[in-house]
């Protein structure tokens, strides 16, 4: 059976009603167009019925919570892709590594901090281009760190990425995504 021909629960019809009285209140929809569209909401019996009501409004963003911890004590932390970044971010691991890519990232904060405790592995972090972070609270004992191009210091309007933490056998590279080449 297709998608949008199951049948809605109450709670469905509930969360439509809910994002139309928001776009209401927002100057998206007039009075009328409201009324009308929880009429229909309200009545739905399948997905099909309320998509029609909806798909003309914009997507709330998701909600990010201030602070997420990663722990993995033997394995690879990594994220890549479209992902919720978080204000604080916390990732732990005893013989792995950590590779976050922000390149495709939603980040819904100015500043981002990323706190790492590492004791053999190696972080890597891909920024968004015209991000800048600082890594003067991150040290390796026995490692490097490297920032190649990316600027250190707090920009305006710029996503700014406060690097802390250690490693004791690894090291952390910061960069922006490789450049494609032959790619339209």
């Amino acid at each position: 059976m297709p998608e949008l021909q199951m049948r809605v629960s109450d709670d469905d019809r509930e969360r439509a009603a809910q994002q139309l009285q928001h776009a209401f209140t927002e100057g998206r929809l007039t009075q009328l167009e409201l009324e009308d569209r929880l009429e229909i909401a309200l009545t739905a019996k399948t997905y099909g019925d309320l998509l029609g009501l909806i798909d003309d409004l914009p997507v709330d963003q998701p909600q990010v919570d201030d602070v997420v911890e990663l722990e993995s004590k033997n394995g690879h932390i990594k994220r890549s892709g479209d992902w919720a970044v978080p204000r604080r971010l916390r990732a732990t691991s005893k013989y792995g590594g950590v590779e976050l890519d922000l390149s495709e990232a939603v980040i819904t904060h100015p500043v981002v901090e990323i706190e790492l405790d590492l004791a053999y592995g190696s972080a890597k972090i891909t920024l968004p281009e015209g991000g800048v972070a600082n890594v003067d609270a991150f040290r390796s004992d026995y490692g490097h760190v490297s920032t190649s191009d990316v600027p250190g210091r707090q920009r305006p309007g710029a996503l700014y990425i406060v690097i802390s933490g250690r490693t004791k056998y690894g090291g952390l590279t910061v960069r922006y995504p490789r450049r494609r080449w032959f790619t339209h």
